[in-house]
């Protein structure tokens, strides 16, 4: 089993929704058995929430429920996860700083844009503070990212793939 966790901030907004995207499309590829993904916070300000309403409303209007509560990141994630994929630099710092107190360690930690030709390396940006659009643009994002980080993981481990369909880019 591949074990991926995705991390933003709170956990209430970008994580989600990637974890969301990335399991609707591992589902719709047969890969659900061969893939397990969540995600987490580097703060524990909503620990134990659903995500934030307009992550869920986004997410419904694309086919997917979420059903996640927040939790925040913790060592033992570094161990029981092979990918960690950060939403921005600074989730990146925290979790390399966790990284460098915890002993033992398996996960490959990258910059969730590392895998969107648009934007290599960029930030998943916050949409907290926006309004819908910035949702929306979140959505579009994890929908990229977590496309090509699926043809990563098939690659990269030989998964083979049954009867995927593209996701709704609308």
């Amino acid at each position: 089993m591949i074990k991926v966790l995705f991390v933003c901030l709170g956990n209430i907004c970008r994580s989600p929704l990637a974890e969301g995207v990335f399991k609707k499309m591992t589902s719709e590829a047969g890969l659900s058995d061969k893939i397990l993904c969540d995600s987490a916070g580097t703060a524990g300000y909503h620990t134990g929430e659903l995500p934030d309403r307009r992550t869920i409303k986004i997410a419904r209007q694309h086919g997917i429920e979420l059903d996640h509560l927040a939790r925040k990141l913790k060592p033992q994630d570094l161990t029981e996860f092979d990918y960690i994929l950060a939403m921005d630099k600074s989730n990146m710092e925290d979790i390399l700083k966790l990284k460098s107190k915890t002993t033992e360690t398996r996960a490959e930690i990258f910059l969730f844009r590392f895998f969107d030709d648009d934007q290599q390396n960029g930030d998943v940006p916050d949409p907290y503070y926006g309004n819908m659009e910035d949702f929306e643009l979140v959505y579009k994002i994890s929908l990229r990212c977590s496309e090509a980080f699926l043809r990563y993981l098939k690659e990269r481990h030989h998964l083979q793939h049954y009867g995927y369909r593209t996701f709704d880019k609308s």
